[in-house]
């Protein structure tokens, strides 16, 4: 498997996605209709993880080490955590939500497509290499799905009126997503002890990973403190988003980043 297969994936992917997203607003209801959204999305989801899996055996190495490597899985994990929410609440809007969202992601891989190379330098011959990659895209995922439901959330708060269970979904999306943060920095220190000799170093790519942990630890805090509020912990999602992004892809044009340890490419 090539980078030059990904158009065929990703496109076919995306059409699953957005004709099963779609299929959920339509009225009417039996067994066919019903099943036809269901089909395609795991459809969709099915092909996008082949290609992953044949991408990994074909490179000899986990497809994680450029920022094209982990936009593929942060598609796949978003588009995975809107169906299996929509599942289990039935928030047509949050389906197309996660699915719009993972196309954005999909379209620019394809418009600025990678060159893959099977090499891996020192630092990532590492068994934690792996798990330390999978478990922050999958809450960097998590959290992108909160941050749609805040944006949703201000939305109705401003212009409509707010849904008490918008915030618990919010809730129950940032909790996981920050117990797999906690794990990405608990897994990164290991990795760092054995590849660097030192847990922490207080690198760029590792303050602003701490920064986005105080980001949300700090809305699980107010919400704790301040159950009734809901536009303040709404605002404070959407502002730690961008903390994260800035985690994940704007450290890396940042002076300070170019003698990070962590820039591989």
């Amino acid at each position: 498997m090539e980078w030059t297969n990904f158009p065929f994936f990703g496109v076919t992917t995306a059409l699953l996605w957005v004709m099963g997203s779609a299929i959920v607003w339509f009225p009417g209801s039996g067994r066919i209709k019903n099943a036809i959204p269901h089909m395609l999305i795991i459809a969709g989801i099915a092909l996008f993880g082949f290609f992953l899996a044949a991408l990994w055996i074909s490179l000899g190495r986990a497809p994680m080490r450029t920022l094209g490597e982990t936009r593929l899985w942060y598609a796949f994990f978003l588009g995975a955590i809107g169906y299996i929410a929509y599942l289990r609440w039935r928030y047509k809007w949050f389906l197309s939500y996660s699915i719009m969202m993972s196309l954005v992601f999909i379209i620019i891989n394809l418009v600025f497509p990678e060159n893959f190379s099977k090499t891996l330098v020192p630092a990532l011959q590492s068994p934690w290499f792996v798990p330390h990659v999978i478990v922050y895209i999958f809450g960097y995922a998590l959290l992108g799905a909160a941050t749609l439901v805040s944006v949703k959330g201000l939305y109705l708060d401003y212009f409509r009126t707010f849904r008490k269970s918008l915030i618990a979904l919010s809730d129950n999306l940032v909790y996981l997503g920050f117990a797999f943060l906690t794990l990405g920095l608990l897994f990164g220190a290991i990795w760092a002890k054995e590849a660097w000799g030192h847990y922490w170093t207080w690198d760029p790519k590792e303050t602003w990973a701490f920064v986005t942990w105080l980001a949300y630890l700090l809305y699980i805090h107010y919400r704790h403190f301040h159950p009734s509020r809901v536009r303040t912990p709404l605002w404070m999602l959407s502002c730690a988003f961008i903390i994260l992004l800035i985690a994940w892809f704007g450290v890396n044009y940042l002076p300070a980043a170019r003698g990070s340890i962590h820039v591989y490419t």
